[in-house]
């Protein structure tokens, strides 16, 4: 059984949670009937490889996270359709879907990770765009994947559509502790400081983060992101340098760094504010880490099973990092390991999705 992947960068995985899914379900593979097929950017791959883990890699001369994006879906969906007897679909840009069944019955699977038209970023047009377009994949997909009960609640309600709840897998992150390394890659020890990895953006509440540290100078942050994607990343870098207990580091790419730092923080903070199930705090939660999130968002809530810390605010968020001393921080992480050792195994989602294949197939 041959199942096309498109809507991702690609693999091998060096962009986001969407290009961790496909990694892990080309390595994790389980049944050996089915032979992968992973669409990829040409942009983001000088280096072009036929075959990795496995899977065949197809190329496709555009930028995936662009403008030419529906683009990019809209040629990999039409290759595939045809070539193909599954097409999991990463994201909600099938707009050619309808007309493509005239002609053929291929099955697609397709994941709406998390509703990206909610975004902040997205405004106007492109805003108005998205909802069309995932109105549209909503509609006609054989099958809807959500990746966390909040978005299937949207699926139903909104587009009348039943979904499968497929969340992400976690246990890809490493646990690496080696005081040396730490010191010479960072000049940081073990359980000096609180950590953050995410995209500079203002939804991640990356200014309330800031301004919160600002205000507690004896407890130190270490946040790491695409500071020079944006206008914004760019203004809170220069905006925040000033505080010696604020250390803003560029995105890291090497795992093993990413792994270090994770491991060692005292308190790993979330602040995404949307998405569905978001695949770094899992990965957190698959280290153990105690871990405090933005409490507002049921998204949040609902992956850490109300079993962590939150915040929903700059005083609350500043209540918590004075109390850090007093908070049993070991318990929160041993109880935020058992939920993912539950459900956030990649072995498990993996055979989720190679059940749904077979389903479709038949």
């Amino acid at each position: 059984m041959k199942v096309a992947i498109i809507g991702t960068v690609g693999i091998p995985a060096n962009y986001g949670g969407f290009e961790t899914l496909v990694e892990n379900l080309v390595e994790k593979k389980q049944n050996p009937d089915i032979q992968y097929v992973v669409y990829c950017s040409s942009k983001r791959y000088p280096k072009k490889l036929k075959e990795y883990k496995g899977a065949i890699l197809k190329y496709i001369p555009l930028d995936a996270n662009d403008w030419q994006t529906p683009l990019y879906d809209t040629i990999s969906l039409l290759i595939a359709y045809f070539s193909a007897d599954v097409v999991l679909s990463l994201g909600g840009n099938n707009i050619i879907h309808p007309v493509l069944r005239l002609f053929k019955k291929t099955k697609v699977i397709n994941n709406f990770d998390g509703m990206d038209f909610t975004r902040e970023k997205w405004s106007g047009l492109a805003k108005k765009t998205m909802m069309f377009t995932t109105r549209i994949t909503a509609k006609y997909a054989d099958v809807c994947i959500a990746d966390h009960e909040i978005i299937q609640q949207h699926l139903l309600s909104k587009y009348h559509r039943s979904s499968y709840l497929i969340e992400y897998g976690g246990d890809n992150a490493l646990a690496i502790y080696n005081d040396k390394l730490l010191y010479d890659e960072f000049g940081l020890k073990p359980q000096e400081y609180c950590f953050m990895g995410a995209r500079i953006e203002p939804e991640n509440n990356i200014e309330m983060l800031l301004e919160s540290f600002s205000q507690t100078p004896e407890q130190k942050l270490v946040i790491a992101g695409n500071w020079q994607k944006s206008e914004f990343g760019r203004m809170m870098r220069d905006k925040y340098k000033q505080y010696s207990n604020i250390i803003a580091i560029d995105f890291i790419v090497d795992m093993t760094k990413l792994s270090l730092l994770r491991s060692n923080c005292k308190l790993y903070i979330h602040g995404h504010s949307v998405g569905g199930t978001n695949p770094s705090l899992v990965e957190a939660m698959n280290i153990g880490l105690p871990i405090v999130a933005y409490g507002k968002t049921p998204y949040n809530r609902g992956t850490t099973e109300n079993k962590a810390i939150y915040f929903d605010d700059i005083d609350e968020l500043k209540n918590i990092i004075n109390s850090l001393d007093t908070i049993n921080l070991e318990s929160i992480g041993v109880a935020m390991k058992e939920i993912a050792d539950r459900r956030y195994k990649w072995d498990i989602i993996c055979n989720k999705y190679e059940t749904l294949y077979k389903n479709s197939h038949l």
